[in-house]
């Protein structure tokens, strides 16, 4: 009743808004001048790379699981391990990219991304493949702060929530695509999505050449006082709370979305590396057409208010996978998911875009990429844990909770700016 009457009295609020705007000519469209920007599009060419590592295997895993003769827990350590470094370097990374320049970190992690991943492909040894996947995730690592933070960078005010929310738009295109790809090259044999990280290298390329970044200023506060602001920084509640909700989400994607759909897709209706692919996929074609209207929905609802909402999305479409009665009804649940995600990212990454000084902006975003990562590394082990302890449903019920408690706690750790 509290939520029925919460979307209620939201709904009627944003549209008496809504028209008061449009009245006086407020409700603007989207820069789309911006998408001829070189630079804009290499930090595209970052963000498809920064999810091709996790989005294009996991259609494979019931095959590799066969393969190698492991668990559904052991081939999550393909998940782990890739992620793994991402909790652990960004900070220093970040702090290396305020200091250095941004393409000193991002030039090579790119082709550390290429050379370690396709290295994978090569090996048919499971415990070399988890440090191979170890080593591509140290590329990995910074990826998907420094689009955000080059962002923030080269633009400002509408531009830079504009920029934020066409980049969500290509990070789910890649989400859209890199499944059903990884499904169909995954009929050449399980190790040919593996090759896939082969195209971060023109993105390097272009990165090195292409990239104009700002120049940093030629005064600097000394690293210690560096620190000291950006711990200082950090203990801001807001920030906290959304350093929160960054880890959930991607604790719901990683864990039980894309570790445990594919799973239940296989064992309950039979579904191969090919169909599990393009399901998966499907939800990021919804995820696209809401993170393009990012602006938009942010001036008529508040990144907060868009970003609660996306929680209540998430749980409603986790508790109705296990309640489809057949493959094609997953449509349904992944189209509702990419909904959620699609307003997620790019209310999450402006609330904090907005909170971050330039001085120290890139460790800052670094710490939402390091919670991203604790939040794809852990995700598996967790629902892990629960799939064992409760069965293969109950991971989707555990992630529909954590988004239900989202909701819940969120007005009180991201308030509004007095």
């Amino acid at each position: 009743m509290a939520l029925n009457k919460w979307i209620r009295e939201s709904a009627q609020s944003a549209w008496k808004e809504t028209r008061k705007r449009a009245f006086r000519g407020e409700i603007r469209k989207p820069n789309v001048l911006l998408l001829r920007d070189p630079n804009l599009r290499v930090v595209f060419g970052v963000t498809l790379i920064s999810v091709l590592g996790v989005a294009s295997i996991t259609p494979l895993f019931p095959t590799i699981s066969a393969e190698f003769g492991i668990s559904a827990q052991q081939v999550g350590l393909l998940i782990t391990a890739f992620t793994l470094p991402g909790v652990i370097l960004p900070p220093f990374l970040g702090v290396a990219a305020d200091r250095l320049g941004r393409k000193a970190v991002v030039v090579p992690a790119l082709f550390l991304f290429a050379i370690a991943g396709t290295s994978c492909a090569l090996t048919r040894d499971f415990g070399l493949l988890v440090a191979l996947r170890f080593l591509q995730g140290m590329g990995a690592a910074p990826l998907s702060s420094m689009n955000v933070t080059l962002i923030g960078d080269l633009y400002k005010g509408n531009d830079r929530v504009d920029a934020l929310g066409y980049n969500a738009s290509i990070l789910s295109i890649g989400t859209a695509l890199y499944p059903s790809l990884g499904g169909a090259l995954g009929l050449l044999g399980w190790h040919a999505p593996f090759a896939l990280p082969l195209l971060a290298l023109p993105v390097g390329l272009a990165a090195l050449k292409i990239l104009e970044t700002p120049p940093r200023p030629p005064a600097k506060l000394p690293l210690k006082l560096y620190l000291l602001q950006a711990a200082r920084m950090a203990r801001d509640p807001r920030i906290l709370g959304i350093l929160l909700a960054s880890t959930s989400t991607f604790v719901i994607l990683y864990g039980a979305f894309f570790s445990y759909l594919p799973l239940l897709m296989a064992v309950k209706f039979g579904a191969g590396a090919l169909a599990i692919g393009l399901i998966s996929s499907s939800m990021s074609i919804s995820n696209a057409a809401v993170a393009s209207q990012a602006g938009r929905l942010a001036t008529l609802y508040g990144e907060r208010n868009v970003l609660r909402a996306s929680f209540i999305l998430f749980a409603l479409a986790l508790i109705l996978i296990p309640l489809m009665p057949g493959l094609p009804f997953m449509l349904l649940v992944t189209v509702i998911y990419g909904l959620a995600q699609g307003m997620n990212i790019p209310a999450t990454q402006a609330l904090l875009s907005d909170l971050a000084p330039e001085e120290n902006r890139a460790v800052f975003m670094s710490l939402n990429g390091m919670v991203l990562r604790l939040g794809q590394t852990i995700g598996p082990l967790l629902m892990g844990w629960v799939f064992v302890a409760f069965g293969p449903e109950a991971p989707f019920y555990a992630g529909a909770l954590l988004g239900i408690s989202l909701f819940a706690v969120l007005p009180f750790l991201i308030r509004e700016r007095e």
